[in-house]
């Protein structure tokens, strides 16, 4: 038997909290998970060191909440698919009639990289729905900005409250619809400069080969790896399933590598493309599956042009700019387009 709000659920009930103060988080999140464990339910906490620091503290000793690395859960969004969807088999194979879980992204996460956590957001609606799982994605609004809440509540079907209320969220879209949308991020600041290479119509090998030419100083030895792979897996499904001509173009910086793969095609057809497996009914092949896999940061775009998708390995611009820790009279905002200085040779 389900417990709460979601009883009448089969699937996913797929909450956010927006709180406005340490107190209306523990409000909201303490009865939630004690009312989960009191129901023999598995019950998880995936925030971060701050919140779940407040969370545990809130807590009775051995209240048997569950506690997971915020900051590894959500690594990247494709990671976190992957590791949540196990836990859920594995949870439901073995008995569970209802699993809860509060989590969120990482505040450095609602700045310059935040359109593929909204893609996330947005996902999970149907990756998560084989299962009978209640979850809560906290969001802190001193630390949120607008644009970040109103993806919120266009991405979460209810809404939790601090006086234990559970709403249907009126902004709420189908993931489809959602995902459908045309949503250009903002170019890193490194693409005002000229690439330091271009490739037309290259082949795998070459793509590959770039990489590996641009990225020694900018990546550790396994980032390369990852981000070559990423790199030769975009170009390899432009050229046999876009629109020719396929462009390469590559920028450095002294923390991360900028790649971006462009053709006159008009993109996948499948919006949950990138987000969720091949091996789990989706159509198509594992290569845009491998590039979320692979790297730090994946934004596309369309155009009268065609179908762009920029690819960063290393540090997007702007991931440091948000504390985790909450500064005095809640006043920081998600900074986020500084870049660091570029060094000479990053450009031709």
């Amino acid at each position: 038997m389900r417990t709460g709000p979601a009883a009448a659920e089969s699937g996913y009930f797929h909450e956010a909290l927006c709180y406005a103060s340490d107190d209306e988080l523990l409000a909201v999140a303490v009865p939630f998970l004690l009312d989960g464990v009191t129901a023999g339910e598995p019950t998880f906490v995936a925030l971060g060191e701050r919140t779940g620091g407040l969370v545990r503290s809130a807590l009775p000793a051995d209240s048997g909440v569950e506690f997971l690395t915020g900051a590894e859960v959500y690594a990247r969004p494709t990671a976190a698919i992957r590791m949540y969807r196990k836990l859920l088999a594995d949870l439901t194979a073995g008995g569970a009639d209802q699993i809860r879980i509060i989590g969120e992204v990482p505040p450095p996460s609602l700045g310059s990289t935040w359109d593929w956590w909204a893609r996330y957001e947005a996902a999970i609606n149907r990756a998560y729905d084989d299962w009978p799982l209640w979850s809560m994605c906290a969001y802190d609004t001193r630390i949120t900005p607008p644009d970040v809440l109103a993806d919120v509540a266009a991405t979460h079907p209810h809404i939790a409250t601090a006086r234990q209320r559970h709403l249907p969220s009126p902004d709420y879209l189908a993931p489809e619809s959602f995902l459908r949308q045309n949503r250009p991020a903002p170019p890193d600041p490194i693409q005002a400069y000229p690439p330091l290479l271009q490739l037309t119509d290259p082949t795998a090998a070459q793509a590959r080969s770039a990489v590996h030419q641009a990225g020694p100083g900018q990546l550790s030895a396994e980032d390369l790896d990852d981000f070559v792979i990423a790199v030769s897996e975009t170009v390899t499904n432009g050229l046999r399933h876009g629109s020719p001509p396929v462009r390469l173009r590559l920028w450095t910086a002294p923390d991360r590598i900028v790649a971006t793969v462009s053709d006159t095609g008009k993109g996948p057809d499948d919006p949950y493309a990138g987000l969720l497996s091949p091996a789990d009914g989706r159509p198509g092949g594992l290569g845009l599956w491998i590039t979320y896999q692979s790297c730090n940061h994946v934004t596309y775009h369309r155009d009268a042009d065609g179908f762009t998708l920029r690819l960063t390995a290393g540090q997007p611009p702007g991931l440091t700019a948000v504390a985790q820790s909450e500064p005095p009279g809640g006043e920081r905002r998600p900074g986020g387009s500084g870049d660091p200085q570029l060094s000479s040779g990053t450009r031709p």
